[in-house]
């Protein structure tokens, strides 16, 4: 049974969401599991665009594209917060809609472009998320709590600036040219200074903070390491899509995944939703990868036709290519994403759990 921290937990209590073993497992340790197995890959998945189609299947559809449809059992699915948010849960599905009708009417790679610095924002605000969690009642200094915020927005903005700065590299976050480049190399090696300063200033005020109280946050600690090192190892140091993508998937889709399955578990059995019964996990895991399953279906029939053997029975659908139709199918597709990115912003604040 998970323990719950109130104001009175001592500081040397670690703060962990659910337990040492749940976080340590699924939410710190993706990362770091992620960073191992970029280390032993073939030189040419470090450094090229290939993509093995068994490991798009496995990161693309059963984790990234499955973490979306988590938030049904955090929205829809849980009867309390369909009250508190019901007007959002009508409102954020139809005006994410009208948004990308009207962003792909001005182009294709408007609509692109839009939802993925949207993706990048939530990508972002995860982890500020995480670090608000594992900061939870410390006693810290107002100086001690800006720089742990400034660092994590750090470690995720400093590879996407960097990225930004450099020539185009061997992966996308969607499809070619959604973000903006423009190569300066001085521009690279000055963030890369201010980087580094200031994860020197970090690890000094976490060396003070031990050696006034004898005490580190180990969670906090563990979560921005993982994400400074699989955000510069994915998109600075290698250059390669199947680094990339084990890297940003599996760092972030795995932690919500598990998120979302531990809070929506009360501590009463008699409260607890359809999701934790004696086949709960099974059912979720089931659900959202089945949902995935048949959003990557369709978008692969009617749109790509990139992974034919994968999704053989939707190649019977017909393709569109008329961009008048497109306007419409493709926001429609992306849909669950962008209401995903949307409701993420409502359904982790304290009123709304």
């Amino acid at each position: 049974m998970p323990r719950t921290l109130s104001a009175t937990t001592p500081m040397r209590r670690q703060p962990w969401i659910r337990s040492a073993g749940f976080d340590g497992l699924w939410i710190l340790a993706p990362p770091f599991l992620a960073l191992l197995l970029v280390a032993g890959l073939p030189a040419e998945y470090r450094s090229t665009a290939r993509m093995p189609v068994w490991a798009w299947a496995g990161l693309v559809v059963l984790i990234d594209v499955a973490h979306v449809y988590s938030t049904l059992f955090r929205t829809y699915f849980d009867a309390n917060r369909r009250r508190q948010l019901s007007t959002v849960l009508w409102a954020v599905p139809l005006g994410c809609y009208a948004l990308g009708v009207a962003l792909h009417w001005a182009g294709g790679l408007w609509f692109w472009r839009v939802l993925a610095y949207a993706a990048v924002f939530h990508f972002v605000r995860q982890q500020y998320g995480f670090l608000r969690l594992y900061s939870r009642h410390e006693a810290a200094s107002p100086r001690s709590r800006r720089l742990d915020t400034v660092l994590i927005y750090s470690a995720t903005l400093y590879p996407l600036l960097w990225w930004h700065l450099a020539e185009p590299r061997n992966f996308t976050w969607f499809v070619e040219g959604d973000f903006v480049h423009f190569n300066w190399p001085l521009g690279r090696q000055l963030l890369t200074g201010a980087y580094g300063l200031l994860l020197l200033n970090y690890l000094w005020k976490e060396i003070r903070q031990w050696q006034q109280t004898g005490h580190l946050n180990w969670p906090r600690n563990l979560l921005l390491l993982g994400t400074a090192a699989s955000w510069y190892v994915g998109i600075v140091l290698l250059n390669g899509d199947l680094a990339f993508t084990l890297l940003n998937v599996v760092a972030h889709g795995i932690p919500y995944l598990a998120l979302v399955w531990t809070s929506s578990r009360p501590e009463a059995a008699a409260t607890r939703p359809w999701w934790h019964g004696r086949y709960g996990l099974g059912l979720f895991l089931g659900m959202v990868v089945g949902l995935a399953f048949l959003e990557e279906g369709l978008w692969d029939g009617l749109v790509w036709r990139e992974h034919t053997g994968l999704f053989g029975w939707f190649q019977q659908l017909p393709t569109v290519a008329s961009p008048a139709l497109l306007m419409w199918l493709v926001p429609l597709l992306a849909l669950p994403q962008a209401t995903h990115y949307v409701l993420d912003g409502f359904i982790w604040r304290r009123r709304a759990q």
